[in-house]
């Protein structure tokens, strides 16, 4: 392997004793970047935010010659001095303008071998910023299989830099790299000034014109021409052949909804089967934990919130690795591009860009990886809004709701038992009415975000269509490793937070066992009896299923009761008068209140104040008759027609998930964006839901 470098002078820089040097890792967009810095890093890569932005990096100790420098990955741009959002961001932090950053000690410029002229109007303005910088000339693998020739030398003097071939992808040349890095670090810092200014005379004199931008393209084109860049007839030929149907405007859209139904099929039907397996995993945990501790508020605590907390922080993981492994395999492809091409036609119109639909699609597995997604969106507004509004499309914790309101309505319009074809129907119309709210009122909320918090235009789509490549498993599986950390360590540690909150509200002030027969009802308190008479029975006939079926109805009242008795039960009491229009009592009050933690927390809360458990959550029919018989005040049913389309209508809208919100301010970073998501949501998931049950009530 041949690098091409240039005379090192001396005075060596000398290596600081209190940190490693940090190295910079720019390049354009789909230039390999990320799989170089994972070929050099591996697993001991890192994610955090520049301080006070929401510009994420990956960072990385590399050994290079005797010593270890920190890599810093900046996300993918085409200019230093042109951009949008997170362009800027990343520039000012190559330029040293970023607080709290130190600007980098070298840069290594990632250009892609198979296009020069694209990548090195980035490379020509690091040149001229006056920092040691190394050009790692990448996919040199690619090119030789293309029939392409570089000359290493002619990029070498017209860059000023040390030119390394390498793969990121093979690992070709990786060893060069980190020698060109050393050399590069432990020479003259002076030279480096001289060079800028050459680079600066350079790209001055390339064109009669006054513009640099056209300048500076020319030069590009010129150098690329002169290196032997060229494009291989066939390459391009299969290419175009495959992209005639890809961004074709009828055919492109068939192709980008398999695509996105592959990827919607496996966030939504694959990860089940990982999913259950943690949720058993966790259930079997939990009962082996409160085997050991015994019946104890401690237990309750570890079990009921500590273990249960976690379970639900792991169990997103499946979903959160399927959907980060086929968008890097597809991005590693060439497509996701070309999807974003595609779905740019149809988003634009609600003021969202094309690369807002796969998040949004995701999104109907699980909002939190389908935010975390909004990766890929440059724009900062638009990635705002996307985020904004990605919550009111119809995630899978929804499905418990929707399940249960379908299966009550069945029961109140089709009782017979001869009908189970009608309520099929019926649920089916709920369902479908359900999804397509949701997607609606995401395009609009996009379109009034657009127009009046978050003013402007959707940035125009101007991308590079990349060669189609295979992809890199090792690419795909070390960006899942990381993206999956990112989750457990940020936003993991907040949701774990947040659900022993919502587990102390639901279980403080403890209602004692004794104090039961106080706070019950006349009507609870026969039952109560009945069942202390059952279980005495039981027990001095040596009956054990009949004494543990006459405990399981004790402990179920108690708990039915206990609920009501908490923090959470108070103030479930407490905004009663507000929901009441809704049609909502204070036992939906309650369930409102737990979902918090998560949506479908509701069904199991709404079978606790029923008195029949938590296990008879998972009874659909008995569930659905049993909250059927509830009654209000005044003798009539609870749960009726408009209630029900009320219920449904507010959970379809609100923002009741409190993990969501935890992703959001760590996308955005700032809770101000999170609040606003959960005001605008409430706000449209509460009038809604008036408006359904008002009309509903004078309809029925």
């Amino acid at each position: 392997m041949t690098a091409i470098s240039l005379d090192v002078q001396q005075p060596k820089r000398q290596w600081p004793g209190e940190r490693p040097l940090r190295v910079a890792l720019v390049g354009n967009p789909n230039s390999g970047k990320t799989t170089l810095f994972n070929r050099l890093t591996g697993l001991r890569a890192k994610t955090s935010n520049f301080p006070g932005t929401t510009l994420e990096c990956r960072t990385g100790t590399v050994a290079v010659g005797e010593h270890d420098i920190d890599l810093v990955d900046l996300p993918g741009l085409y200019s230093a001095q042109f951009g949008q959002s997170e362009e800027l961001l990343a520039a000012d932090a190559l330029n040293g303008k970023l607080p709290g950053v130190d600007r980098p000690d070298a840069v290594v410029v990632i250009i892609d071998a198979t296009c020069l002229s694209r990548h090195l109007y980035l490379a020509s303005e690091v040149r001229e910023m006056g920092v040691p910088m190394v050009v790692a000339l990448n996919m040199i693998d690619e090119a030789r299989k293309q029939g392409l020739t570089i000359c290493l030398e002619t990029l070498g003097r017209e860059l000023d830099a040390t030119v390394v071939p390498i793969s990121g992808r093979t690992g070709e040349g990786i060893d060069e790299l980190r020698d060109a890095i050393a050399d590069d670090l432990a020479g003259d810092e002076t030279i480096h000034a001289q060079r800028a200014e050459a680079m600066t005379d350079r790209i001055a004199c390339t064109a009669c014109s006054s513009c640099p931008h056209t300048n500076r393209h020319t030069w590009a084109c010129g150098v690329g021409e002169a290196a032997g860049e060229a494009v291989s007839e066939k390459t391009e030929r299969r290419t175009e052949a495959v992209d005639r149907i890809a961004t074709h405007p009828l055919a492109g859209v068939v192709v980008f909804a398999a695509m996105m139904y592959g990827l919607f099929f496996l966030i939504f039907k694959a990860a089940t089967y990982p999913m259950d397996w943690i949720d058993a995993g966790f259930g079997w945990l939990g009962e082996q934990a409160a085997g050991v501790l015994g019946d104890s508020l401690f237990a309750s605590f570890i079990v009921d919130g500590l273990i249960a907390g976690l379970g639900g922080v792991v169990i997103f993981l499946p979903q959160i690795l399927i959907l980060f492994f086929v968008l890097t395999l597809l991005e590693d492809t060439g497509y996701l591009a070309r999807a974003a091409f595609v779905a740019d036609r149809i988003m634009n119109k609600v003021g969202l860009p094309g690369k807002a639909f796969i998040p949004m699609l995701s999104a109907h597995a699980c909002a939190i990886p389908a935010i975390m997604s909004t990766k890929v969106i440059e724009s900062r507004r638009d990635r705002l809004i996307t985020i904004l509004v990605i919550p009111l499309m119809t995630c899978s914790a929804r499905l418990p709701v929707y399940a249960m309101v379908a299966a009550m309505a069945g029961v109140i319009l089709y009782p017979g038992d001869g009908q189970a074809w009608e309520r099929g129907l019926l649920g089916g119309a709920l369902f479908f009415g359900a999804y397509t709210l949701g997607i609606v009122a995401a395009m609009a909320a996009s379109f009034i975000l657009g127009k009046t918090i978050l003013k402007g235009k959707p940035q125009e789509l101007v991308l590079e269509l990349p060669p189609y490549r295979w992809p890199s498993l090792r690419v795909a599986f070390l960006t899942v490793w990381d993206r999956g950390l990112v989750f457990l360590k940020q936003a993991g540690t907040v949701i774990l937070v947040l659900s022993i909150l919502i587990w102390a509200a639901m279980t403080f002030p403890q209602l004692p066992e004794d104090k039961l027969a106080e706070v019950a009802k006349p009507e609870s308190i026969v039952l109560l009896e009945q069942y202390k008479s059952d279980l005495t029975a039981a027990e001095a006939s040596g009956e054990t299923e009949a004494a543990e079926a006459a405990q399981a109805e004790i402990d179920n009242l108690h708990a039915r009761y206990a609920v009501e008795h908490s923090v959470g039960g108070r103030l479930g009491k407490a905004v009663e008068p507000v929901f009441a229009p809704l049609g909502f009592d204070w036992r939906i009050d309650i369930g409102v209140v737990a979902s918090f933690a998560a949506r479908e927390v509701v069904v199991s809360t709404l079978a606790i104040t029923a008195g029949i458990g938590e296990d008879g959550a998972e009874d659909e029919g008995l569930l659905a008759a049993t909250l059927g018989s509830m009654t209000r005040p005044d003798g009539s049913k609870l749960f009726d027609i408009p209630t029900l389309l009320s219920l449904l209508v507010f959970f379809v809208l609100a923002m009741q998930c409190l993990p969501t919100q935890a992703v959001t301010k760590r996308e955005t970073g700032s809770w101000k964006w999170a609040i606003l998501q959960f005001g605008y949501m409430t706000v449209l998931a509460y009038t809604a839901a008036l408006v359904t049950y008002q009309v509903a009530s004078a309809v029925v």
